[in-house]
């Protein structure tokens, strides 16, 4: 296939033909990325959230939300106008710059690393050399916000909630940071595009998810653990810290941390299967699937179709996964505290080393499986 092409040189470029100068055309560009990046990540919330009271009241043989719209589509939307009509309350004895910029931190970083994620084949708003690292790199910026809030609520439940996000995270940064480390090392390069063209060619079996079983595993753990989700919600614990960190925290500045947990799901979700489920590659191999179609490989319409469809590729393998995410938050019990950090410190941590450095001895071994 033909690699990932830039949005943004293609539309400045097309300001520019059409008589634009170059400075206009790059400052009319400027605020599209992140007005798209908020739409695209909003609904895919939205469509989270809806998912998990679904799939919770599954799980629970109940029905969940079904009078706000068609089978309760419209409940997350409802959800999201009561809180911006709740007071914003900032507690008395709270540092209320720090209490404010707390779910600002949070929520940004998340946002940002939208920017770097290929939806398809020729929708990615900006194609970085190193954009895996600039994702781990914003990541590493979420547990400062949360410690922020947890410090600046003055709140004891909300202080051990902060140190507990700052504490787990940094236990699963460096096993997360390793496992991608390895898919790098496979694909030569740091960019998201690159990762999933060196999966391409070989249909299901070209996936990465068969070349690194090991760090596939890592991966989810600790994209669970940076996600705060069942069995890691240790930092907001309902039966020990109340709430922790969002104990003190009322109306949108909720509301911010609400959405910021969803948003860094379904961010966890698309990387996952950018990295390791091939991103917009269909399961089946492109020669064949134009054998099947009865046209030639390189015919225009067999193109425009796989490009078409290949958001829909990446979209359905993220909301897989986070399906299992949601599905663990009613089948796995909490873990404690201390038992969390010793399986990222004493397990995932000397197990995705070793798991890296087996890469690099099969890579220099099988150079054509592995990448070399």
């Amino acid at each position: 296939m033909n690699p990932g092409i830039d949005l943004q040189g293609s539309f400045i470029k097309s300001l520019i033909d059409l008589g634009v100068p170059a400075g206009v055309a790059k400052a009319i560009w400027m605020p599209l990325p992140m007005f798209l990046m908020i739409i695209g990540a909003t609904v895919g919330v939205l469509v989270a959230v809806w998912l998990e009271r679904k799939i919770s009241a599954a799980a629970q043989q109940r029905i969940g939300p079904e009078y706000a719209g068609p089978l309760g589509v419209l409940q997350p939307v409802a959800d999201g106008i009561k809180l911006v009509f709740k007071e914003d309350v900032i507690p008395a004895k709270s540092d209320p710059l720090l209490f404010t910029m707390g779910p600002v931190l949070v929520v940004l970083p998340v946002f940002l690393s939208y920017l770097i994620v290929p939806f398809g084949q020729n929708l990615v708003i900006t194609d970085l050399n190193v954009g895996i690292f600039l994702w781990i790199a914003l990541s590493s910026i979420v547990p400062i916000g949360l410690l922020m809030s947890g410090y600046a609520s003055n709140n004891k439940y909300s202080l051990l909630g902060g140190l507990r996000a700052a504490a787990q995270s940094i236990s699963y940064e460096i096993p997360l940071a390793l496992s991608v480390l390895a898919i790098a090392m496979m694909s030569n390069s740091l960019s998201t595009i690159d990762i999933v063209e060196q999966q391409s060619g070989y249909g299901i079996l070209g996936w990465n998810i068969w070349r690194q079983p090991i760090g596939f595993i890592i991966f989810w753990i600790a994209a669970l653990a940076e996600c705060e989700r069942l069995p890691f919600d240790l930092p907001e614990a309902e039966e020990e810290l109340v709430a922790g960190y969002q104990t003190e925290y009322a109306g949108m500045k909720f509301g911010l941390f609400y959405v910021g947990s969803y948003v860094n799901l379904v961010l966890s979700a698309l990387v996952f299967a950018i990295l390791y489920l091939g991103g917009w590659e269909f399961p089946i191999s492109l020669d064949r699937l134009a054998s099947w179609l009865g046209v030639s490989e390189t015919s225009s319409w067999l193109q425009i179709v796989t490009a078409s469809l290949g958001i829909t590729m990446t979209v359905l393998k993220a909301y897989f996964l986070i399906f299992l995410a949601i599905l663990m938050r009613w089948t796995v019990p909490r873990v404690r505290i201390d038992q969390l950090l010793n399986l990222g410190w004493k397990f995932l941590l000397p197990v995705s080393l070793a798991n890296l450095l087996l890469t690099a001895a099969l890579k220099l071994a099988f150079p054509f499986a592995f990448g070399g």
